[in-house]
């Protein structure tokens, strides 16, 4: 466990997931999606999608159009504080939006939006060489966790 991160181990064979990734912050959006690769894989999971759009506040129309058609999703992006109030707008809109798509169809969205002060945070945060944390991997887990633990209520 590392901050308080349960250690998940999960069971992916036969989901069909799909990755939704904002482009913004390349470096940090390759981290977060090599992280969500290694997460899905590390669950067996074989059948995966991606799809790019252009932000984080596209995730949620994206994650909408594409529920239906997956076990899970996870979402991708990043957003970095600035000197507007831009920052506060778009997280807020993508937390709820996605968080709207998940309750509303019932598929299980890993969350990992990273919401920054600085570029470095999110670096450390993306699972990248020398990170600190693997949000990527940790939203793709989380995802299919949810997968079976909606499983077994059903």
């Amino acid at each position: 466990m590392k901050d308080g991160a349960p250690t998940l181990t999960v069971d992916g064979r036969g989901l069909k997931v799909a990755v939704v990734a904002a482009s913004w912050h390349e470096q940090v959006m390759n981290g977060l999606l090599d992280g969500a690769r290694r997460g899905l894989a590390d669950a067996g999971v074989t059948d995966v999608s991606e799809v790019r759009v252009p932000g984080t506040f596209e995730l949620a129309v994206a994650c909408s159009a594409l529920a239906a058609r997956y076990d899970a999703l996870v979402a991708l992006g990043v957003v970095i504080r600035g000197g507007t109030p831009h920052f506060e707008y778009v997280c807020q809109a993508a937390t709820t939006g996605i968080t709207e798509v998940s309750v509303r169809t019932a598929t299980p969205i890993g969350f990992g939006v990273l919401t920054c002060d600085t570029e470095q945070q999110a670096i450390e945060r993306a699972g990248l060489p020398g990170s600190k944390e693997d949000k990527g991997h940790e939203a793709a887990t989380a995802a299919v966790a949810t997968v079976a633990a909606l499983r077994d209520l059903r």
